[in-house]
């Protein structure tokens, strides 16, 4: 390996690295808000991506009939218990939020049906229908069972991940695609020649992160989303409604998800099952972390992305074996060091 195929595999490896950083944020978020390893993340990755093909190729996404399902199921859950608790006066707002605003994509994407749009209004569209499902996904399957244990969530978590694979292959196909790219070439800064792709993930990831940075620490609900993952409990004593905490972080999920299948569908070819896949990779990523840290997070997606990108020169074949692998040391070294924690604690006492 020569200098200039090692600089090629870096700039792949960081690439790779900026996309799972995302997943990681997503999954790391979720869990500390919910408790919920969301194991079908990936799922909604691949939506992303098939989504905006079907709407490129003038074809009517399938994701409109599982967002407009969802939006049925969740207004009637919803408002069944809040019939249950006679605050009746509640329904109308719960049908606006788990009904109407969820449906209005779909009205979109059938309005727009034969119009031809630009890049940047097909990107939006294809978000505004994905991005609702995460939060519905929540009140369907998560918020009735939100007491359970972690491990009870995390296996209905893998077994929503089937359910949605089967649903992409009934409403997509079992062929892969890939979207028209965004740009072509390289791009010349300070010197160094860059993939446009390479630029314009890192600008996304920079993007994101900085907003979620800012929403955290800025904002009223950013603040409540902090309490909730910290204390569940202790939110709910100061008045903050874990429910709505739980929601919004799967709508900031949903929205990570949506953005990293409309980055990766140009350069990798998306089937209705790739998102499990790409979702253990950032999953990789997010036990760095221990699932509550994000800077860890960030730096085990990025040697995540290093990884995989030398791996494949190396040894092609065994690279998805090579990455996956990486999470044993790390799971042991995490286990050793909380059992030593555990030790002093009992030695102190």
């Amino acid at each position: 390996m020569d200098f200039e195929i090692a600089a090629i595999l870096f700039q792949d490896g960081i690439a790779n690295g900026a996309i799972y950083t995302m997943l990681a944020l997503g999954f790391v978020l979720v869990f500390t808000t919910t408790r919920v390893i969301f194991a079908s993340y990936g799922d909604l990755i691949a939506f992303s991506a098939l989504t905006l093909h079907a709407i490129q190729n003038g074809k009517l996404p399938g994701t409109v009939y599982i967002l407009g399902v969802l939006a049925v199921l969740a207004a009637s859950a919803e408002c069944w218990s809040l019939l249950r608790e006679r605050t009746y006066w509640k329904i109308p707002t719960a049908l606006l939020l788990w009904l109407v605003i969820p449906l209005l994509p779909v009205g979109l994407v059938v309005a727009l049906q034969g119009v031809d749009l630009n890049m940047v209004g097909q990107i939006l569209v294809a978000m505004a229908v994905v991005v609702p499902i995460a939060p519905l996904l929540y009140r369907v399957v998560f918020q009735p069972i939100e007491t359970s244990s972690t491990l009870t969530l995390l296996i209905v978590a893998l077994v929503l991940h089937y359910a949605l694979a089967g649903l992409a292959m009934v409403m997509f196909g079992a062929e892969g695609v890939r979207t028209a790219a965004f740009l072509g070439g390289s791009l010349t800064i300070f010197g160094f020649q860059f993939q446009s792709q390479l630029v314009i993930v890192l600008v996304m990831a920079g993007l994101l992160s900085a907003g979620l940075a800012l929403f955290f620490n800025a904002t009223l609900t950013g603040k409540a989303l902090r309490a909730t993952a910290y204390n569940r409990d202790g939110a709910r004593l100061v008045g903050i409604s874990t429910r709505r905490s739980s929601s919004i972080a799967f709508i900031l999920a949903g929205l990570i998800a949506a953005v990293i299948g409309i980055l990766i569908a140009p350069t990798v070819t998306i089937y209705y099952d790739s998102g499990l896949m790409i979702g253990l990779k950032g999953f990789v990523g997010a036990v760095l972390g221990g699932f509550v840290s994000y800077p860890l997070a960030t730096l085990g997606s990025v040697l995540v992305g290093l990884v995989e990108a030398y791996a494949s020169f190396f040894a092609s074949s065994f690279k998805e074996i090579i990455v996956f692998l990486a999470v044993i040391p790390i799971v042991l070294t995490r286990w050793l060091w909380a059992r030593h924690e555990v030790e002093d604690e009992e030695e102190h006492a």
